[in-house]
């Protein structure tokens, strides 16, 4: 019987497959991501629902800033377009169409939605608060410290506890 001396080099490449796998498994995305380009975020927009083109919403993400990605700038996704797609050269699949915009976009983007987000929770607030009585703030901070010392709760009114043996 032949002994082994070490390693060959067929046992190498098996080693890295194996530790590209990973130890758990993942189905693959639907949707894959493109490789990150700097000052670039990229985004799935809808150009279509039920085999119908959504122009309204593929013309506001455009006016928004966002532009459609050339195949031929990513091949590693190595995607077939839809058939019939209305977005040649571009990377389509199932109506939906990769696109892309700068970094600083969507954070003007976000920066919007955030002041937003906060003026409604704001006014909210304003709202609630208008409903608070001094004699019953709605947040512990209202209450001075003297009221809720000298505040204490008993429970039945006036009537002595009744006795077994009356």
């Amino acid at each position: 019987m032949a002994e082994r001396t070490g390693p060959t080099a067929r046992d190498h490449e098996v080693r890295e497959h194996e530790e590209r796998m990973g130890d758990t498994y993942r189905p693959p995305s639907n949707l894959p991501d493109p490789e990150p380009q700097d000052g670039y975020v990229f985004r799935w927009i809808r150009s279509s629902i039920f085999g119908d083109a959504d122009n309204r919403n593929v013309s506001m993400r455009f006016r928004e800033g966002w532009e459609p990605v050339q195949a031929e700038d990513h091949p590693e996704l190595m995607i077939t377009s839809d058939r019939g797609s209305t977005f040649e050269g571009n990377i389509e699949v199932g109506g939906l169409i990769l696109c892309k915009t700068l970094e600083a976009n969507m954070q003007k983007r976000d920066d919007y939605f955030k002041k937003k987000a906060t003026a409604q929770q704001e006014s909210v607030d304003r709202h609630f608060m208008r409903q608070s009585d001094p004699r019953m703030p709605l947040r512990s901070g209202d209450i001075s410290r003297q009221v809720r010392e000298s505040t204490t709760v008993t429970f039945g009114g006036g009537r002595p506890p009744r006795s077994d043996t009356d």
